[in-house]
């Protein structure tokens, strides 16, 4: 049996692991592979002691889309979503079951970033969207290129959020704001989302890969044992305790709205490539 290549890539520099979602064919978004390999990618960059700093970014100039669309309108993959069932249990077909396995290792990739005492650097070079938007707010920091653009992205489809949004967003640039992104869904440059205090700083394009790389080796010479339980002091008053929590209501809230009517017509207008028509219920 010849064993499958993952989207997932993983690479040393010194005391920097640097992790890239190479699947620029459909976006950087996750199947239930690659974000099954992220999460396993994740977690042994978090608990390698050698590691002291962790770069996560995508190919191809993308950051990452979120969860697969197509993959997801197709159903998924009965072996992808056997995974997690019993042999014995007949796999169920609905797309929350299907965002359900993916969203399950994509949680717990970001409930590992937040408890990790090494800093997570989202490198953020092209669109982050929806599940890619929350993925990249988890990290500590983050840094754009000019071409970057960061998108709710969840409304357009009729979902309710997730992969941390609804939980870091209002932390990070405060309720009304969190709010205005929800409800107005727009696509924020990187001046603008530097200016709402989403992201650290933007990086020159032309170097953009080895600037990132730069400030991750100047965080991994610093006092690592001390950095780590600053991290979690400040996770303590932000509330990031409740993360797992949260995380869990927007799984559960999240499948039950891609069941629903609201998110038919957002994946039927999103691949026919017109606006949705949301009805009232």
């Amino acid at each position: 049996m010849t064993a499958r290549e993952s989207h997932i890539k993983l690479e040393r520099s010194g005391a920097v692991a640097i992790i890239t979602i190479d699947r620029t064919a459909r976006f950087n978004s996750l199947d239930v592979e690659t974000a099954q390999d992220l999460r396993r990618t994740a977690l042994k960059c978090a608990r390698d002691e050698e590691v002291r700093a962790v770069v996560l970014r995508g190919s191809g100039g993308i950051f990452c889309s979120g969860a697969d669309l197509k993959y997801i309108r197709a159903g998924g993959d009965r072996g992808d979503l056997g995974y997690l069932q019993p042999d014995a249990r007949e796999v169920p077909r609905g797309y929350g079951e299907v965002f359900k396995q993916i969203l399950e290792y994509l949680h717990s990739t970001i409930s590992e970033i937040r408890r990790s005492s090494t800093p997570f650097i989202a490198a953020v070079d092209g669109i982050a969207a929806a599940g890619g938007f929350g993925l990249a707010m988890s990290c500590d920091l983050v840094f754009a290129s000019p071409r970057a653009a960061f998108e709710w992205a969840y409304s357009r489809t009729g979902l309710t959020g997730a992969e941390s949004s609804t939980f870091l967003l209002p932390r990070l640039v405060g309720l009304r704001r969190a709010l205005g992104l929800l409800l107005l869904n727009p696509r924020l440059d990187p001046a603008r989302a530097l200016e709402m205090g989403l992201i650290n700083g933007i990086l020159p394009q032309d170097r953009f890969d080895d600037e990132v790389i730069g400030v991750a080796r100047k965080v991994a010479a610093g006092p690592a044992h001390a950095f780590g339980v600053a991290k979690s002091l400040m996770n303590q008053a932000a509330g990031i305790d409740r993360l797992d929590h949260h995380l869990d209501r927007e799984l559960e809230q999240l499948a039950r709205s891609a069941d629903g009517p609201e998110f038919a017509e957002g994946l039927e207008a999103f691949f026919g490539r017109r606006e949705p028509h949301f009805e009232r219920g």
